[in-house]
């Protein structure tokens, strides 16, 4: 497994670490993949009841590492046994429907883009109250990817889900407790320790209980072709992304200034 993820067991909670600390955990191919793996073997662990998923240092995620070296596109060589629908919707996949077991995300700083999507794949969420979510794919001339179009109108509805990326919001840890991104906000200091306690209280229920229940409200929400919507999003950030303008946001982005659009 690449050093770009650790994984730690404490009794029967696997917890799971983006390691690219220096990078605020932004994601490269390496980084990505990684992560669906170790979620993937904790999965067909029986050992693990509870997965746990948090980020090294300040950040929980920074999304696509747009300052590397890798192309934007989601889609790469690796994919190919995967389809046309990327790593950005692994995620998703992964941790609803190949993982039955229940997936904590301790959002521990900032989260955003692809990195907000990992976050919202999880189960349930704790967050610290300095960490910051946001989508920001208006911000680099993208559409949102990586579940985003189904897990945020899912938690917050489908006006705030809209008004949140369009309107490219920042909430901070109380205020995504009361949008309904996170169910709990936790002081900085006590994270760690509290991330680690929740989770062992799980482990107090039958595996096979959490399993079934996860699996059931998991199902409920599969209203529409989750393969399908997964796909259109990467359409969706490819043509994006692909545009003079998802060029011209993203050249901004990167010298720090405000980007011109020209509407093509």
């Amino acid at each position: 497994m690449t050093t770009l993820v650790t994984t730690a067991d404490a009794g029967h909670v696997r917890t799971i670490t983006l390691n690219r600390a220096d990078k605020k955990n932004a994601l490269n191919l390496e980084l990505a993949w990684g992560v669906i793996a170790a979620v993937e073997a904790a999965a067909e662990d029986d050992n693990v009841w509870v997965v746990a998923l948090t980020g090294s240092g300040d950040s929980f995620c920074a999304g696509l590492d747009l300052g590397g070296s890798e192309p934007y596109s989601p889609y790469s060589p690796q994919t190919a046994m995967l389809d046309d629908i990327g790593w950005v919707g692994q995620f998703l996949l992964t941790l609803r429907k190949r993982c039955d077991k229940p997936v904590v995300g301790g959002i521990n700083g900032v989260a955003v883009g692809a990195g907000l999507g990992l976050a919202m794949a999880c189960d349930v969420r704790l967050i610290s109250a300095s960490a910051r979510l946001m989508a920001g794919y208006t911000r680099i001339g993208g559409s949102p990817d990586a579940g985003l179009t189904v897990t945020l109108p899912q938690v917050m509805g489908y006006e705030r889900a809209i008004r949140f990326m369009m309107e490219n919001r920042t909430l901070t840890g109380a205020e995504a407790v009361d949008w309904g991104m996170a169910g709990e906000a936790v002081d900085d200091a006590a994270f760690g320790a509290r991330l680690a306690a929740y989770c062992q209280q799980l482990c107090e229920w039958s595996p096979i209980t959490l399993r079934l229940l996860k699996r059931g409200i998991a199902r409920s929400y599969e209203t529409t072709d989750l393969e399908s919507q997964l796909r259109y999003e990467v359409s969706n950030i490819r043509k994006a992304f692909g545009s003079e303008d998802g060029q011209e946001a993203r050249r901004a982005f990167l010298e720090k200034r405000k980007p011109v659009f020209q509407g093509r």
